[in-house]
């Protein structure tokens, strides 16, 4: 088991250096054959030679190599791996370093990945071992209509019908008779809350793992009905071990390889629903900062301002900033 782990991982390592090294590769070509994407940085207006040279040297574009069509430019590739083993992934566009964003944000999606985790193992397990062991009856037609219809049901929905119609009588309900700052008022709650992260993870986690359950309740009821008219299973029937134990420590528990495999694809499905989630729910995670940062270039008032010398849109175009500013403080952005 030890050598076939070690080896599993070398292959996951090489195969993320391969995929770094690619996206390199396709860069450097993009910018090779598009010119300086710094450019980019400053929308209409035309930079200055300084300002071009600035951006360029500060977003590591200023090498040679970028003018040369096929060059792979290998010396920018392994000066950022060395940058990636110092924990150094850069800055974003105000200047804050990304891993301290990712250090602030991955604790929320963690905590949104281990409650739909949870929710899947309990539900999936559940419901597909009822369906294999009512196979052909009652409960087993009513489990699989049940996964069809979740499967049909978009998690966007889901999640906009609970926020806008559920959310508010529930938790304003809750709050009357509870308290405001009770665990059945803050479960309810209508977005995140900083103060009470599990509580207010829970109900949405919920809802994006139920979300996902319908393809792995037809799964367990799959690997479950493989096993149960396998030669161990009437053997261990054979010598008087009763149902119960049969079922769990013969049936469930070898037609769990293909369950756990799964599992693993829990994490790219709960990605992809937290953005969704996150977004809609006001959730500082790894899915979420995409809307914070839209947030926050719209209230800035576009691309162009984040890049651009104030000094250069004129006197007049900064104090009307300086005085909205003044009359409409705006929260800290969490970027």
């Amino acid at each position: 088991m030890g050598p076939y782990i070690i080896r599993r991982v070398l292959q996951g390592v090489l195969t993320l250096f391969g995929v770094m090294f690619l996206l390199h590769l396709l860069t450097t070509l993009a910018i090779q054959l598009n010119g300086n994407p710094a450019l980019a940085f400053f929308g209409d207006r035309v930079p200055t030679p300084a300002q071009l040279a600035a951006v360029t040297q500060r977003y590591g574009l200023a090498d040679s190599c970028y003018r040369h069509l096929g060059n792979p430019c290998l010396g920018p590739f392994v000066e950022r791996l060395k940058d990636y083993g110092h924990a150094d992934f850069g800055t974003n566009f105000r200047g804050r370093p990304v891993a301290e964003i990712v250090a602030a944000a991955a604790p929320n999606t963690l905590r949104l990945f281990l409650v739909v985790t949870i929710t899947w193992l309990i539900f999936g397990m559940l419901l597909g071992s009822l369906a294999a062991r009512f196979r052909g009856k009652a409960p087993d037609a009513g489990i699989r209509l049940t996964s069809i219809l979740i499967d049909a049901f978009p998690v966007f929905v889901m999640l906009l019908v609970y926020k806008f119609i559920f959310t508010v009588p529930i938790n304003g309900w809750m709050g009357r008779h509870f308290g405001k700052d009770s665990l059945p008022a803050l479960l309810f709650k209508p977005s995140f809350s900083t103060e009470h992260p599990w509580a207010t993870t829970l109900v949405p986690g919920f809802l994006l793992g139920l979300t996902g359950t319908a393809s792995f309740i037809r799964l367990v009821r799959a690997a479950q009905l493989e096993n149960y008219n396998a030669d161990h299973v009437r053997t261990a029937r054979s010598k008087g071990l009763n149902e119960g134990h049969v079922t769990v420590f013969h049936i469930v528990r070898n037609s769990s390889i293909p369950v756990v495999t799964a599992v693993g694809f829990v994490f790219t499905e709960a990605l992809a629903g937290a953005v969704i989630t996150e977004g809609l729910m006001n959730i500082y995670g790894m899915g979420g900062m995409r809307h914070f940062v839209e947030r926050g270039t719209q209230q800035r008032g576009g691309g162009d301002h984040r890049c651009g010398d104030p000094a250069h849109r004129g006197h007049r175009d900064g104090d009307d900033h300086r005085r909205r500013r003044l009359r409409h403080p705006r929260p800290e952005d969490p970027l």
